[in-house]
């Protein structure tokens, strides 16, 4: 069985149920902006990074998009989510003892998530830092998710090849980083369906999963 040089994390909807919060501070940005946000842009920004968010937003209630206006509506939703995340966020099922096992294994591990610094921090006071030997956040790399920067950094941070790496994600956004960086994913959908593709694996939840289970990942003809 081949060896896993490092796992790689999503944050939002992957460790903690953070997708829902984000779902009604973005809903609360459209309203702030004088209009409402609809139910199938809410699941078109799962996983999308704080720009395109602030830029859908502000083109779905018909205000212009110009870089004054989504920097301005960015700080806004960083400002209220903020709040939102100081009050502590769930765990997703079986995501605490998952970090635990792969921890307990003395396998890398990386935090690689669209949300910025200033925000993860917030997030990791509920996480954990003691877990992550690296974290990478979207306002840290060249390019976020569904582009590779952010997994293709994290890899270079721990030293590691992403063909040799994990990446568990929840969102199609999340997973076309991790996949086109190299790395073989394991999918547990938090919210819209993840399409099937190369280097994909996927599976209903993190409950009961063991490192034996990560290693299997690399062996498995993932299509």
């Amino acid at each position: 069985m081949p060896d896993v040089a490092a796992v790689l994390w999503d944050m939002d909807g992957t460790l903690v149920d953070s997708e829902g919060l984000w779902s009604i501070t973005m809903a609360e940005l459209a309203v702030h902006l004088g209009g409402e946000l609809s139910a199938a842009t809410r699941e078109e920004l799962t996983g999308s990074s704080l720009r395109r968010t602030a830029s859908t937003v502000l083109r779905e209630v018909g205000l212009p998009d110009d870089e004054a206006a989504v920097d301005s509506a960015g700080r806004w939703l960083i400002e209220r989510t903020h709040e939102v995340f100081s009050q502590g966020l769930p765990w997703r099922p079986g995501a605490r003892e998952a970090l635990a096992a792969v921890r307990a294994s003395g396998v890398a591990t990386a935090l690689v998530t669209s949300t910025y610094r200033s925000l993860t921090e917030v997030a990791l006071d509920t996480i954990g830092r003691e877990w992550f030997d690296v974290t990478v956040c979207g306002d840290e790399v060249s390019a976020t998710k569904p582009d590779p920067a952010p997994y293709r950094r994290a890899c270079d941070l721990l030293g590691v090849d992403p063909a040799s790496c994990v990446a568990v994600e929840d969102s199609a956004t999340g997973t076309a980083s991790a996949a086109a960086a190299g790395a073989t994913v394991l999918v547990v959908p938090a919210g819209p369906p993840v399409p099937a593709g190369e280097r994909r694996v996927a599976r209903d939840s993190l409950e009961g999963l063991t490192m034996s289970d990560v290693r299997l990942l690399l062996t498995a003809n993932v299509h």
